[in-house]
């Protein structure tokens, strides 16, 4: 039915082109004069090209989507260049191309659109141009290119998708921040310390399998040859300073500001040679052993840029679902942007079996607590719950000056 209606649209469109062509004929024919025949023959090469034009192909367009790389951090403006080719020179009075973003895009903010009109005329090679000015967070994929054109009468137009995949993946974005581990739970006050995080390397307790993120200063050359392996030396470490991140993925205005505090956290700690896991429960549960080095910060930032706010658990459910809890011996970070009675109860219990919990939560640029959510930081404070007031836009601060509000 489609190509019957197609078939008749075309055949109808050729039925007027040829009956405006006899009219103008005829009128040149009865009038005559100079006035009629330019009428004519200044019509009959605007016939002549839309009949060219009905037979012309637009197969043999080939489009090329040039980017300039394929990861970005959240914010980052992207350019896109355009290519089109042809192995015709059919004159083309005007080309429509629109590169068809995935829905991601589709509102972010441009420079300049993603549709053009261009005017090719004889030429085989042409491209163009537009910029996004700020990439959203996320995996964004690129689909298709639209392209159009016809003639200057407008009675032949052609359209035709052309496929043309291609992705790019765009990174929370995250702040400069120095990572200082809070002192030990059975320590007075709340000050961050100043301890570097770093193992031992003067007592050198056994040997294990090389690791990405380990150094060079490390590796144990006898064991190696020995083993025909890459072997590194086990230190001592005084005291753990491996850190847990919770982060939450309920549905809030502040979610973004939520995801890069968290990036920003945990590249801060692996920054410092400690090591860090992950736990995230959005449309599936997503947990990261912890692990340090750079792989480990590669995954976790992959993970980052895809996730969504899509739970329907509270923090404090997941906290208390969660057996993962139970078997860890590290200090716990919990990440989010609404603080309720209950989940301040769960971390407090939380805490009297695994140490100190410190709990950030995260508030727009200029927004303060309300009347309910400090007397709940006073309550967490008397429970043993550090929380840590972070405003979007001043990550830095976090550990600088760790102070309660």
């Amino acid at each position: 039915m489609k190509k019957l209606r197609k078939f008749t649209k075309r055949a109808w469109k050729f039925i007027l082109l040829f009956f405006l062509i006899f009219l103008t004929f005829s009128y040149a024919m009865f009038q005559g004069g100079f006035v009629s025949w330019f009428l004519f023959y200044s019509f009959l090469p605007f016939a002549v090209y839309c009949v060219a034009l009905s037979f012309y192909s637009l197969n043999e367009l080939e489009v090329k989507r040039v980017l300039s790389k394929t990861d970005y951090n959240a914010g980052e403006p992207l350019k896109v260049t355009v290519q089109i080719r042809r192995s015709k020179g059919f004159p083309l009075f005007y080309l429509i191309i629109q590169d068809n973003l995935d829905q991601s895009l589709e509102y972010a903010d441009k420079a300049s659109s993603t549709k053009a009109i261009l005017f090719p005329g004889f030429k085989k090679e042409f491209t163009y141009e537009y910029t996004i000015d700020k990439l959203p967070r996320g995996e964004h994929f690129f689909q298709s290119f639209t392209l159009r054109t016809g003639d200057p009468l407008g009675l032949f137009e052609k359209e035709k998708t052309h496929p043309a995949e291609g992705k790019v993946i765009v990174y929370p974005a995250y702040a400069e921040l120095l990572y200082r581990p809070f002192e030990h739970q059975y320590d007075q006050g709340l000050t961050a310390s100043r301890e570097r995080v770093q193992r031992d390397t003067t007592m050198a307790v056994g040997v294990r399998d090389y690791q990405p993120g380990d150094r060079f200063s490390w590796i144990n050359w006898k064991a190696t040859a020995k083993r025909n392996e890459i072997m590194t030396k086990e230190f001592e470490q005084r005291q753990s300073h491996d850190v847990f991140v919770v982060m939450d993925c309920v549905p809030d205005k502040r979610f973004e500001a939520v995801v890069s505090f968290t990036a920003t956290l945990l590249r801060a700690v692996l920054k410092k040679g400690a090591q860090t896991g992950l736990l995230t429960i959005s449309k599936e549960r997503a947990s990261f052993p912890i692990r340090g080095g750079e792989q480990q910060m590669q995954q976790l930032f992959y993970h980052l840029a895809k996730i969504e706010a899509k739970s329907f658990l509270p923090l404090e459910k997941v906290i208390e679902a969660d057996g993962l809890f139970i078997q860890q011996t590290v200090s716990f970070m919990l990440v989010t942007a609404q603080l309720t009675k209950p989940l301040i109860e769960k971390a407090s219990f939380l805490g009297q079996r695994k140490g100190a919990i410190t709990l950030f939560l995260i508030k727009a640029e200029h927004e303060v607590p309300d009347d309910n959510e400090r007397s709940l930081i006073v309550v967490a404070n008397a429970r043993g719950v550090r929380v840590i007031l972070v405003h979007d836009g001043q990550f830095a601060s976090a550990f600088s000056e760790v102070t309660l509000y």
